[in-house]
């Protein structure tokens, strides 16, 4: 793609980053309603360990399945239309928790029809971020729409934690269905649109599958994916049940530890579009963030607990800053919405149910939260040491 002498509409990823954020609310609030439906239906730590571990994995299992097999038709009948849908059926099916979410297996069936609902929204807002944005502004534009997901794990605590007080975790789904079909979908429907490729000749398609590098970072996804949605499902009840925190007083430490991503992934995504180091950016990150998750689970205060937790998340934020320019380089701008699809698809259902799964089955096992931090530290460095070897793999050191 050449860059355009017209201003880059940078409105677009803003926008499709607060649909982002909205998709995350809805996905997250699982989390934060753990806690109370543990507490609701009476279950101990091991039970909350076993049932949440269902409960937040169903979710990703879907997601990612059906991110494999749907993106590619999503991107022919059209990304633009393909957001507009996901967000429609995505809000409808969190609405839809209010008045029947009343036992465990019905929340579970409405978490694998979420995750089938939210599925094409990533690959279509890459898709359209790879048409309008030059190279050497992708990471940035992506890191945009992108940064979505992090203000949405930031500011979840302050918004769902107030609302599941007010209303019940019922009524919370409920609220924040409502704001993707009221603000989400029209914004999309209005402001963005969806430009047609220009021509071009011939290729084999998805000739990205025969790339070794691709796949690397596949791998390298699924374990940024382990670490990234492990803290995120399990730190609320992390905070609740480990270290003492109210429910109540639980919004702005996490809403601290989450923000930290938010500058992160900002800063670091302007850095890799200046030194096109990204994949060398992530790694020190993944492993920096596994360091921190180490000391944060050894603190003793309360303010070192959120500061080293903060760094952990911001360290992190090094692999999100760089995520998708990374993989629609490696897809060569060709067959984006099938490659980010299978990327994404692949890192959140492996990553996103293992490390729902893993850390649950740790805590039923051994009771212990702290074990299954330290099983998600493990696997932050690991996808950090084998972004150096990919890192290395592409020239990065040399350049």
């Amino acid at each position: 793609m050449k860059p355009s002498a017209r201003p880059l509409p940078w409105h677009v990823p803003v926008i499709l980053g607060l649909t982002f954020a909205i998709h995350y609310l809805d996905r997250n609030a699982m989390a934060y309603a753990l806690p109370q439906i543990a507490r609701e239906w009476g279950w101990s730590d091991a039970e909350t360990g076993m049932r949440g571990e269902a409960l937040l994995g169903a979710f990703f299992l879907t997601f990612g399945f059906a991110q494999i097999a749907l993106s590619g038709a999503a991107e022919r009948f059209g990304a633009k239309r393909s957001i507009i849908a996901a967000i429609v059926g995505f809000s409808l099916v969190s609405m839809a928790v209010g008045p029947l979410g009343g036992s465990l297996a019905a929340l579970i069936m409405l978490r694998l029809l979420l995750g089938i609902a939210e599925s094409t929204h990533v690959p279509m807002m890459g898709v359209i971020t790879a048409r309008k944005f030059p190279v050497e502004a992708r990471a940035l534009a992506n890191s945009i729409w992108n940064v979505g997901l992090i203000v949405s794990a930031a500011l979840g605590p302050a918004i769902l934690v107030p609302l599941i007080g007010a209303f019940g975790w019922r009524g919370a789904f409920v609220a924040v269905g409502a704001a993707g079909l009221c603000v989400g979908a029209p914004l999309v429907a209005l402001f963005v649109d969806d430009p047609i490729p220009e021509k071009a000749a011939p290729v084999a398609r998805a000739v990205f599958r025969r790339s070794l590098d691709y796949w690397i970072y596949v791998a390298i996804g699924v374990l940024n994916a382990f670490a990234g949605f492990g803290m995120l499902g399990w730190l609320p009840t992390y905070f609740v049940r480990v270290k003492g925190f109210d429910f109540a007083d639980l919004g702005w430490p996490l809403t601290l530890v989450f923000a930290s991503g938010i500058v992160g992934a900002l800063a670091i995504a302007a850095i890799g579009d200046q030194t096109s180091k990204r994949i060398s950016l992530a790694a020190l990150g993944l492993i920096a963030a596994a360091g921190g998750l180490v000391l944060a689970v050894n603190a003793s205060t309360a303010p070192a607990l959120i500061g080293l937790f903060a760094a952990a998340v911001f360290c992190q934020s090094a692999f999100q800053a760089q995520e998708h320019a990374t993989v629609q380089a490696l897809a060569g701008d060709r067959d984006v919405g099938a490659a980010t699809g299978l990327y994404n698809g692949a890192s959140v259902l492996l990553g996103g149910v293992v490390g729902s799964v893993i850390p649950g089955a740790v805590i039923a096992a051994t009771g212990s939260f702290d074990a299954a931090l330290l099983v998600i530290a493990g696997g932050a460095a690991l996808g950090g040491v084998l972004s150096a070897v990919l890192a290395f793999r592409r020239g990065e050191f040399s350049r």
